[in-house]
């Protein structure tokens, strides 16, 4: 059997490549290439040149064969374009979820196939078992480092074609696996979420990728009331209460971003909670759609415990999920993702809250 190995350059991926040898695949080594080089200026980007290098030492020192993969033409097009468009919308994207979509195993699959691979590996935190005739997606061993809410847009076909080889460990059994093996990143520090944000400030780079401005527009309150302005709608989020310049001698908080009147609504704390979530672009990873009346368990954010509710499927291509209890700051163009326990169910994008 011959696997095709994502490699970073981060530990992670590194142990995952030792353990596919290991386990008696023949392996072969890649890398993507995301970013000009204009981009890749810190230490904590997942995609400089650096990076690159490591995974390649890792590669050789497994005795396996290498590529790099030019993806940055795609990776623009469906994860940066998708980020910059969704601010200018007033959603929050969620770019690690369209990179996993799209690049690391849609763009992956397809050069499985090409060098004739059996099997796509990564060093993510999940686990893939087989129940009955269906794959299934569950939560790592390791909950602090569990990634699942990021994967549930994997369908059958590609959890089919997948190994996760860290789903069983700790991060700090990893560590200790890189060093066993003479791994020189053994200790290497975690890259930041957002590989293309690399100070934070995601307003600044929507406007420098799409060279346009956000208007300033008016802040208000819950009941319409004009208080305040901002200065353009991609410098908010949902929750939000630091960096508004603006002063009421209580805090306030964004509560909702009205991209057609250029308006952003500030209100208390309370005024963030909902019981109700819908989403589009929704996926099951069973197939088929996904049932209606369905108990089951939701998180609307990545670092989020799942919470308990019932899903409505009205077959209009929009899901429903009423939480038994309210839930704060629930984020249009954010992922609401469904659980069985431990299992993975499936997701979709999060388009407005009540």
């Amino acid at each position: 059997m011959k696997a095709l190995i994502a490699m970073s350059g981060g530990v992670d991926s590194g142990v995952a490549a030792a353990l596919t040898v290991k386990a008696g695949f023949e392996g072969v080594g890649c890398n993507m290439k995301l970013f000009d080089a204009a981009v890749e200026k810190t230490e904590r980007s997942c995609c400089s040149l650096e990076d690159a290098e490591d995974a390649r030492s890792i590669a050789v020192k497994l005795g396996m064969p290498f590529y790099v993969f030019n993806l940055k033409d795609e990776f623009k097009k469906k994860v940066i374009d998708t980020f910059t468009s969704c601010y200018f919308c007033g959603m929050t994207p969620n770019p690690c979820i369209d990179c996993n979509r799209y690049l690391k195993f849609g763009k992956l699959l397809e050069r499985m196939r090409e060098l004739n691979c059996d099997r796509i590996v990564t060093g993510h935190y999940a686990r893939i078992e087989k129940e009955g005739d269906l794959f299934v997606l569950k939560k790592a061993k390791d909950l602090n480092k569990d990634q699942s809410y990021v994967l549930f847009r994997m369908n059958q076909e590609l959890l089919s074609h997948t190994m996760f080889p860290l789903g069983n460990l700790t991060k700090s059994e990893v560590r200790e696996i890189a060093k066993e093996y003479g791994f020189s990143n053994a200790n290497k520090s975690e890259s930041q979420d957002i590989c293309f944000v690399l100070d934070g400030d995601y307003g600044k780079v929507v406007e420098e990728y799409t060279g346009k401005k956000s208007e300033p527009g008016n802040f208000i309150d819950c009941d319409g009331n004009v208080i305040g302005r901002h200065e353009g709608i991609i410098h908010y989020t949902i929750g939000q209460r630091k960096g508004l310049k603006i002063a009421f001698g209580k805090p306030v908080y964004v509560c909702a971003i009205r991209p057609e009147t250029n308006e952003v609504v500030l209100g208390d704390n309370e005024d963030l909670f909902t019981k109700t979530v819908y989403s589009t672009d929704n996926n099951w990873i069973a197939g088929g759609e996904a049932p209606d009346g369905l108990r089951c368990l939701a998180k609307v954010r990545y670092r989020m415990e799942e919470k308990p509710g019932t899903l409505y499927n009205k077959g209009d291509g929009m899901l429903r999920f009423v939480f038994d209890d309210k839930q704060r700051a629930v984020t249009p163009g954010q992922s609401v993702v469904f659980y069985d326990g431990d299992k993975v169910l499936g997701g979709g994008t999060i388009i407005t809250r009540k």
